[in-house]
């Protein structure tokens, strides 16, 4: 069985473990997408997106400890907060966390995922969704799809 590292314990390993994550989500989004199943590869797309934002948020570890000072116990150890932050990267942080990174390109993909998540869950219900067609839930998956593979590969 494979064990994603933490972040206190080996940033590289975890960033690279985080990397192939995303590469692997988005693929899966991809391959649910052909096969008409929406929700599902919504649900991919947004856990690609959450591994990738998780994997660049280790480079800015520093720039992001100002914001999340502290410590907590786990597992006996102190962790720093940050470091938890960039662990589970929590859905209800996700936006700031990106929108700190000042990566604008990934502030509109983070969105994007976001709406997806709630897809996920919601459909193209009129009252909860932010989506009433699926051409639109279609169009974002391809888009935040296309930004992970082409944001892993090259590195960046």
């Amino acid at each position: 069985m494979y064990e994603l590292a933490k972040p206190w314990r080996d940033f590289d390993k975890y960033k690279r473990d985080r990397l192939k994550e995303a590469l692997y989500e988005a693929e899966l989004a991809e391959e649910f997408l052909k096969n008409g199943l929406y929700k599902n590869a919504a649900g991919k797309a947004f856990q690609a997106v959450k591994a990738y934002l998780a994997a660049v948020a280790t480079e800015k570890r520093e720039a992001l400890a100002q914001y999340y000072p502290g410590e907590r116990t786990v597992q006996k150890k102190k962790v720093a907060v940050v470091d938890l932050l960039i662990a589970y990267m929590p859905t209800t942080r996700m936006k700031e966390v990106a929108a700190r990174l000042g990566d604008r390109e990934l502030e509109l993909v983070v969105e994007k995922a976001l709406d997806l998540h709630q897809f996920q869950y919601n459909g193209l219900d009129r009252e909860f969704s932010r989506y009433t067609t699926l051409e639109i839930v279609e169009r974002d998956i391809k888009d935040v799809v296309e930004f992970v593979k082409r944001r892993v590969t090259s590195g960046t």
